[in-house]
C-alpha cells in the first residue's frame, strides 16, 4: 500500500505497508510539518532582503526552538525542506536573469 498526501496540487509519497493507523497518522503529521516548515521559510524569504541559504537553515533550527511539532521532525528533514525552498527560489531567481516570460514566484 502506497500513502499519498495530496497538498496544494503538489505530491509528496512515502512507502508504508501494512501500517497501523497510528504510523499513517505520523507520516501525515511528518509531511505536513515539513511544508509548513518550507512555507515559513519562503515567507521569511519574502519578508527579508538579501536572504540566502545559510540564513534559511538558522530559520529551520529556530522554529524547532519555538515549535514544538517542528522540533519533533528530524534536523535533516527540516534542513531538506529549505533546501526545496532554496531550490524554488533560486529557480526563480535564474527565470528572472534568463527573461523568462513565465516566472513561476514560489509558492
Amino acid at each position: 500500500m502506497r500513502v499519498k498526501a495530496l497538498r496544494t496540487a503538489k505530491a509528496r509519497e512515502a512507502k508504508l505497508l501494512h501500517g497501523a493507523p497510528a504510523q499513517y497518522q505520523a507520516l501525515d503529521e511528518a509531511i505536513r510539518t515539513a511544508q509548513c516548515v518550507r512555507n515559513k521559510c519562503l515567507h521569511y524569504w519574502m519578508d527579508n532582503q538579501s536572504v540566502g541559504k545559510k540564513e534559511l537553515y538558522a530559520l529551520c533550527k529556530h522554529l524547532a526552538q519555538e515549535f514544538e511539532f517542528a522540533a519533533k521532525l528530524n534536523s535533516t528533514a527540516r534542513q531538506a525542506s529549505a533546501e526545496r525552498a532554496w531550490a524554488a527560489i533560486s529557480n526563480f531567481y535564474r527565470r528572472c536573469r534568463d527573461g523568462e516570460k513565465k516566472k513561476g514566484y514560489p509558492q
